[in-house]
């Protein structure tokens, strides 16, 4: 039976107490320029792929860093590029800038400055959750937020603030990136299958 409605907010207690959830998945590192192609060729075969970025955080005034990483995920296999380490590349513009390829995240346009400060693309196909939530009466923007109420479980930020451009990334980092991707298609397909607000 679909949900009828989602609630409009949730406080940061209530976020706190539900359960986490994690992708389980297959998790592909991309670090080097040959792997890039096969990558893109499976996620250009999916109906939608979840989408974010990872930049290492910066505690100095005046000191940013470059985006390190591009999650992009299906169902079953979420794909981490490492941007500090390849380029980014033509075949991951070309999924970029598909409009046939839909690409769902949070925050989708703070991602793609971030992207194209490394290159210049023009994006087509992208679904920002932010965005579109309130056709649904939701009125949280975070991903942490927007997953507790459509999901009733909560996305962890512990790893949020880690170095992404460490030489490894640990098990617990590629776990928290492709969630943050894999969630952003979660999401969506439970908002598709629920009625908007008339």
């Amino acid at each position: 039976m679909a949900q009828e409605q989602f609630i409009a907010k949730i406080d940061n207690e209530q976020t706190a107490q539900l359960p986490a959830i994690e992708f389980r998945g297959d998790i592909r590192i991309i670090d080097s320029e040959e792997q890039i192609e096969e990558a893109c060729r499976y996620l250009a075969s999916q109906p939608a792929i979840g989408f974010d970025t990872e930049t290492r955080p910066s505690f100095k005034a005046g000191v940013s860093y470059r985006v390190s990483l591009l999650q992009l995920s299906s169902e079953k296999r979420c794909y981490l590029f490492r941007l500090n380490k390849t380029a980014l590349a033509k075949p991951i513009l070309k999924l970029l800038e598909n409009p046939k390829i839909t690409k769902i995240g949070a925050d989708v346009a703070g991602d793609l400055r971030s992207l194209r400060q490394l290159r210049h693309f023009r994006d087509a196909g992208f679904i920002d959750l932010q965005t579109i939530a309130s056709e649904w009466g939701i009125e949280e923007k975070s991903l942490r937020k927007l997953s507790a109420i459509v999901l009733g479980q909560r996305v962890s930020k512990a790893q949020r603030l880690s170095n992404w451009e460490s030489t490894i990334l640990t098990d617990k980092q590629q776990i928290y990136a492709a969630t943050d991707a894999w969630v952003c298609l979660r999401i969506y397909d439970r908002l598709l299958k629920t009625p908007k607000i008339k």
